[in-house]
């Protein structure tokens, strides 16, 4: 064989190895993406769950102080519970738009920046969304209450002092443990923020893209 069909035929070979690797990396790739999109399905489940218990958040409070306007209690329950329910179909919907945007067909650093978002993003939802029941369930649960007959100088009753007060002290006890659990190595941190934050789909689906990024510069 002379030199120039030797070198022809290890162009030829170097070609298809070339599109070999690059077969098994769009395979590789494929696969792993259809996981991360698997991972974020329960999150997404969630925020629906969260969009509806929103909007009969909505309904209930507008029920409440629009029956109530005479009573103060009532009309700032009512208000209170209203907008709670507002900022909690906002939030399930934002978030949920996120999860939509993110464009599989991207490059992997587009779509970690993506990913990364919607976790900040989540993660403030989760804060804003979940912390205030401490104190929110009593309000739902006097806004309930104003939808049948009051008097309108009745007393409120003491259970709602108590519990108003033993979710303030949830409320401040579940913030300092934050604040705490932010303090400890990075490593302990980051897997009690996947059970206690509802993250965890996010984060794995991270962890995959950072599996395909390192296999592309393999």
């Amino acid at each position: 064989m002379e030199l120039d069909e030797l070198k022809a035929a290890w162009q030829s070979l170097d070609r298809r190895l070339q599109r070999h690797d690059a077969i098994n990396l769009q395979l590789f790739k494929d696969t792993k993406l259809e996981k991360a999109r698997s991972s974020l399905r329960p999150l997404f489940w969630g925020q629906m769950l969260q969009l509806l218990l929103g909007i009969g958040l909505v309904v209930l409070g507008v029920a409440c102080w629009t029956r109530n306007t005479g009573v103060p209690g009532l009309l700032v329950a009512g208000i209170l519970v209203h907008a709670f329910g507002a900022i909690t179909v906002a939030a399930a919907g934002i978030t949920m738009g996120l999860m939509g945007n993110i464009d599989y067909s991207a490059p992997v650093l587009k779509i970690q920046r993506q990913m990364a978002m919607l976790l900040r993003f989540y993660t403030v939802n989760a804060n804003v969304c979940g912390l205030p029941w401490w104190i929110m369930w009593v309000l739902v649960v006097v806004a309930f209450a104003g939808l049948g007959p009051v008097e309108p100088r009745a007393a409120t009753p003491a259970w709602i002092w108590i519990s108003l007060a033993i979710g303030v002290a949830g409320l401040l006890g579940t913030w300092g443990f934050s604040l705490w659990k932010r303090r400890t190595p990075a490593r302990h941190a980051r897997e009690d923020a996947c059970i206690a934050d509802g993250a965890d789909g996010i984060r794995r689906s991270q962890r995959i893209l950072d599996e395909i990024a390192q296999f592309e510069k393999e």
